[in-house]
């Protein structure tokens, strides 16, 4: 394999609940900690990620998620969600996993690039004063996709 100073890493966030956050994240992370060049573009519900307001009250939804082994019956019981959730941070906790924004602080100070799809931002009508200090600014598909070039893509 080549030189990790060569390697460039394109991650893309397109669902805002919890457990879907920290895949990107954790990513994102370990390839900045292996030299790796990353660039991560949040886009639709994945802007709760990045949004200053929400991105600490992400939600772990147990309905249609075969991995809890939960019947959607059962799921869907009102009370499950934020039991869920609540179980999942102490999960996270318990492995001194950082907080969202915590996360965001961490993948931009060590360097990694933070993009809000504008597409989402009209579509959704957020302003860049709604998102967090950490994201680099606001760009289009085609402009993402530019910074993307010659990366490895993972979309989330």
């Amino acid at each position: 394999m080549s030189d990790n100073e060569d390697r460039k890493l394109a991650i893309i966030c397109s669902k805002g609940t919890l457990d879907m956050a920290y895949p990107g994240l954790v990513l994102a992370n370990a390839a900045l900690m292996m030299g790796i060049e990353v660039e991560m573009f949040f886009t639709f519900w994945g802007m709760d990620i990045i949004h200053k307001e929400k991105q600490n009250s992400l939600k772990f939804v147990p309905v249609g998620n075969p991995s809890t082994g939960m019947p959607n019956f059962i799921a869907a019981i009102p009370g499950m969600t934020p039991m869920a959730t609540k179980m999942m941070h102490k999960g996270l906790e318990k492995i001194d996993m950082p907080p969202v924004g915590e996360f965001l602080e961490m993948i931009h100070d060590a360097g990694g690039n933070i993009w809000a799809c504008r597409m989402a931002m009209d579509m959704m009508n957020l302003k860049e004063s709604d998102l967090a200090p950490e994201v680099d600014g606001v760009v289009g598909a085609m402009e993402f996709l530019e910074m993307a070039e010659g990366a490895q893509i993972l979309f989330i």
